[in-house]
């Protein structure tokens, strides 16, 4: 039986995956844990097969935004520790009922989440306390401390298992005096809660970047995000891309030019001396954002880079492939390691993040060994 687009897919690599972990793990003391993000489903790899390809890699922690993230890599047989960043509080009894653990970042989180577990008779619950030490999107500050750290000391019902903060601008080095404060501020407000607990939960700061800049402040776990889907801070540090999306040609054209245009809106011009094209079975509603049509990018078609030519349509985009060998059924590579996901980005002026979380779930992931 047909998937429900059988002529297009996301190859997830697995040796370039572990081959990224690796260099992370290399910047790291041997006792210090590694959390994968897997949130967003992993980036757009897939989260339930890339979590389970992190798991059988040594990875200590998964994280997702919201527990239907983590509810769903439970379902599917994931056993790692999940951490939940954006848990809310209408979703604590489903955190509890899959095990997972919530991040906490205000004392209305903490004071709802102690009730549900008191009201089920829990005690010693995993939590992650959530400090902002300058991002300000989620967190405790630091003028807000003294209320939490009269708190916990009488709630029975929670273990602190970490405390953590996010870097604004870890991977600018015209912000480095700024990311430094940060973490000077995440290490004097982590120890004032550990002094109240009687015990030390673990501290983490450092995301991608972070570990690949500031590897002084790694603590006891880092945050591995989209460094291990293969895109560095560093510039010169080449990462290996680890999701290729690729399709294949549905048809081809040869076209003169009194056939007149190419898509919709007839933006697509053609050559005087004629041009060949290929229909390609992705476009809008596969991530091919609209801004990359009408040759502003190109991808790979038999060894050679082809331009968009015209709008690009919801389900299809056209490429100009004249004087490329081709024929029906031959592959064409959208991103991957030519043309990367950051040449992309750069084209649209946004974040190799956008790309890679753009893939809809209609667009099957293959993990390739």
């Amino acid at each position: 039986m047909l998937k429900e687009n059988d002529f297009s897919r996301l190859e997830i690599s697995l040796p370039n995956c572990l081959e990224n972990y690796g260099y992370f793990r290399g910047k790291l003391s041997p006792t210090v844990k590694m959390l994968v993000l897997v949130k967003a489903n992993a980036y757009g790899h897939g989260a339930v097969e890339f979590a389970s390809m992190m798991e059988e890699a040594g990875a200590d922690y998964l994280a997702v935004a919201y527990p239907v993230e983590g509810m769903e890599l439970r379902e599917s047989g994931i056993k790692s520790p999940i951490l939940v960043l954006t848990g809310g509080n209408d979703y604590y009894n489903e955190i509890i009922d899959y095990s997972l653990e919530p991040s906490i970042p205000n004392m209305c989180s903490l004071k709802t989440f102690a009730k549900v577990l008191s009201d089920r008779g829990i005690q010693d619950y995993p939590i992650h306390i959530k400090l902002d030490t300058g991002m300000h999107r989620l967190g405790f500050m630091t003028a807000e401390l003294p209320q939490l750290l009269e708190y916990l000391p009488q709630c029975p019902n929670v273990r602190v298992k970490s405390v953590f903060s996010h870097f604004a601008a870890s991977e600018d080095p015209s912000w480095d005096e700024f990311t430094v404060s940060q973490a000077e501020m995440f290490r004097e407000n982590a120890d004032r809660i550990s002094g109240v607990l009687g015990y030390r939960p673990m501290y983490h700061i450092l995301n991608s970047a972070g570990i690949e800049r500031f590897p002084q402040y790694q603590f006891d776990m880092v945050r591995l995000g989209i460094g291990i889907y293969g895109v560095s801070a560093v510039p010169g540090v080449n990462l290996s891309p680890v999701a290729s999306f690729k399709c294949k040609v549905l048809q081809i054209k040869h076209l003169t030019a009194s056939d007149g245009t190419v898509g919709y809106g007839r933006k697509g011009i053609l050559s005087p001396e004629g041009t060949v094209i290929a229909t390609i079975p992705v476009g809008y509603a596969d991530g091919i954002d609209r801004h990359l049509g009408c040759g502003r990018a190109s991808f790979l078609l038999n060894g050679h880079r082809v331009p968009t030519i015209g709008n690009i349509c919801m389900d299809m985009c056209m490429l100009d492939i004249t004087g490329v060998e081709a024929k029906v059924g031959d592959t064409v590579t959208i991103f991957g390691e030519d043309p990367t996901v950051c040449e992309l980005a750069k084209i649209l002026g946004t974040i190799p993040y956008e790309i890679l979380t753009s893939v809809p779930r209609r667009i099957d992931r293959v993990i390739i060994k």
